[in-house]
């Protein structure tokens, strides 16, 4: 049993303030080796569990936070960008399964730190129709290359909007928000204790699952009519220099991708297009 963590760090507990998710400050090196300490969680409870081998993806910002050297050895870390599949870098690799630890609501929510993908530049990200935040963008992505979301963890505003999405998925709550930028949190290490648990859990139970008779995963590519809107009418007269996008009106583009890893790509090119305007 192969399992993919991607690791971001505004659902991380203890974690509240932006100033904690970027480099620089004494309280982001805090924050990382929280973040750093969530994952191998991950890890530990995974291995437990039965897995065979494990990857730990670094999926936030400059994907440039994880501690190396606090995570269990027999992982092995994705860092650094640009890379194709973003967040979900790793499921080349063949995963069956897919943890996301210290994720965050999407934009334009009550969650703590709320965003989707890149909050200079996007308000809101719908596929074919439905508003996604990044589990639910980065979900589609790994459910094409036939792995399963099976554990997440963040806040409560999180879990509530996700848990439809992913029915059969395990949720575990780090902190209850009260605001973009306060709420209650557990304990860094009782929060660690709970993801280690519920991880060793998760893999147990897709094990068995997996060795049953006719258990079979197919991957499978769907086309995405992507509706994204933007934070300001000069990042979409800067987006529609691309021409395959089209204008809906003063904030609000939209671009057709023949798959959801098409979608994700377009997406994280046109992040890194807003950088000129910042």
């Amino acid at each position: 049993m192969k399992v993919l963590i991607s690791a971001d760090i505004e659902g991380v507990a203890g974690v509240f303030h932006t100033e904690q998710t970027r480099a620089g400050n004494g309280e982001y090196e805090a924050a990382r080796r929280w973040m750093t300490l969530e994952a191998n969680a991950a890890i530990e409870g995974a291995f437990a569990g039965g897995a065979t081998q494990v990857w730990v993806n670094d999926s936030h910002g400059g994907f440039r936070n994880l501690l190396p050297d606090l995570l269990d050895p027999r992982a092995q870390v994705v860092l650094g960008k640009p890379r194709t599949l973003g967040m979900m870098a790793g499921l080349e690799y063949g995963a069956a399964l897919v943890f996301m630890i210290g994720y965050h609501a999407m934009a334009q929510t009550r969650g703590i730190l709320s965003h989707t993908i890149n909050s200079f530049a996007f308000a809101r990200v719908m596929f074919n129709g439905v508003e996604l935040g990044e589990a639910g963008v980065y979900g589609a992505l790994a459910e094409e290359y036939g792995a399963q979301v099976a554990l997440l963890s963040g806040d409560d505003v999180f879990a509530e909007e996700t848990a439809p999405r992913f029915p059969h998925a395990r949720f575990v709550v780090t902190k209850s928000a009260t605001g973009h930028a306060s709420g209650v949190t557990q304990s860094p290490a009782n929060a660690r204790e709970a993801i280690r648990s519920a991880a060793c859990d998760v893999v147990q139970q897709s094990i068995a699952k997996a060795y049953a008779p006719h258990a079979t995963r197919a991957s499978q590519t769907h086309p995405v009519d992507c509706e994204l809107r933007v934070q300001t009418s000069a990042l979409a007269d800067l987006f529609c220099q691309w021409p395959t996008l089209t204008r809906i009106d003063a904030v609000t583009v939209r671009f057709n991708a023949a798959s959801a890893e098409h979608a994700v790509r377009m997406l994280n090119c046109l992040s890194a297009m807003s950088f000129m305007l910042r």
